[in-house]
Formats: structure tokens, sequence, C-alpha cells
């Protein structure tokens, strides 16, 4: 059967979510019980419009979820739940790492120029130049770059689109993922038996 390049690339993708998906972790649960704590070099607060500008340094913590970026925006809608806007700088990604339940130690992390975060949904969105990283152990699983990601951390699902505005376009760019080989432990070696010797 004959495919063309799109089809293909579609196949390809799909096959790697699948893959991420395999085993699946949700993100540690408990973290939504947990306060949220922002440490920041500068800060601003319109108490009218409900939004914190955060400047210098900016390191979000809520549980085991780690934010950080050079800048931070967060508004706070009527319900109280917020939604937090981390920007980068050149040299300076914004970044975010999540502890991901089920056994083992096992993270998610990513990085991108922007992210933006929402405690009501526990959607992370990453836009330009985006990397998620799945690790094990201390050790790299896999690994999916591309211009938007997006990352629901109660499903432990992603999508993966070519263009910032989290839609995919012909031409417009590629995404790559890295799956890391699976260590498995070395089978023992068969024990040696000398030769038969003849009588």
């Amino acid at each position: 059967m004959m495919m063309n390049g799109m089809t293909m690339k579609k196949l390809i993708l799909s096959a790697a979510m699948l893959l991420l998906a395999a085993g699946v972790a949700h993100a540690e649960k408990a973290d939504a019980n947990k306060p949220t704590k922002i440490d920041y070099d500068d800060l601003q607060i319109d108490d009218v419009k409900q939004i914190k500008t955060l400047i210098g340094n900016v390191v979000l913590t809520r549980g085991t979820l780690l934010l950080k970026s050079p800048k931070a925006v967060m508004t706070t809608d009527p319900e109280g739940y917020d939604f937090v806007v981390l920007t980068s700088t050149p040299g300076t990604p914004a970044t975010f790492r999540q502890k991901r339940d089920g056994a083992g130690d096992q993270w998610v992390e990513g990085e991108a120029e922007r992210i933006e975060y929402s405690n009501k949904t526990d959607l992370v969105k990453l836009f330009s130049k985006a990397k998620v990283r799945r690790l094990e152990g201390g050790r790299l699983s896999d690994e999916v770059n591309g211009e938007f990601i997006s990352y629901d951390s109660r499903k432990e699902q992603f999508a993966v689109k070519n263009t910032v505005t989290g839609e995919s376009k012909p031409g417009a760019g590629r995404g790559t993922m890295v799956i890391q080989p699976t260590i498995r432990p070395a089978a023992p070696a068969a024990a040696s038996t000398p030769p038969a010797t003849e009588k």
C-alpha cells in the first residue's frame, strides 16, 4: 500500500503519542490540594483586575509542580482559579516539572519560550521551541519537540502541533520524538558443561 509523506507523518506521530501514553501514570494527584508558593524579585498587583505581574527569577511551586521563568503574569478568575503565563528571555526558557503518580521515580518536564498553566484544568501549554521529556528514575525515557505542545497532566495526554497557534498546517514544520531503548535485566549466563569424553 502506497502512502504519501503527510499520511506517513500522521501515522508516525499517532504511534508516538500512543507510546507516550503507554503505562499511564497521572500527575501527582496530591498537588491539587497543596498551596501555591511563588518566589520572585519584583511584584506588581492589580486587585481590581486580579492580575499579579512577577518579574525576576520567578519560581512557582505547588506540591511537586515546579514552574520557572524570568517573568510571569497570573490572573485569578471569579471562582478563585489561577491562570499563569510564563515568558522566557534570550537564553533562559520558561520551564515546568512535575512528579507523576505511579510506581518508581517518574517525572515529566518541559521548556518553551512561553508556558501557560491553569490550575483549574491542570493543562500546561508550551509555545515556541517547546520540549517535553519523561524521566524514570532520573533516566530520560522519551522526549518530544515541536512548536506547540499541550500536556494534560490529569489524563497524561500530549498533543503536538507544528505552529505556535496550536494547530498543524501543511509545510509549517516537523516535530521530533526520541524514544530511549528499554533497559532490561541481562539474562543469566547458561552454565557451561564440559564436553563429554569418549570411553
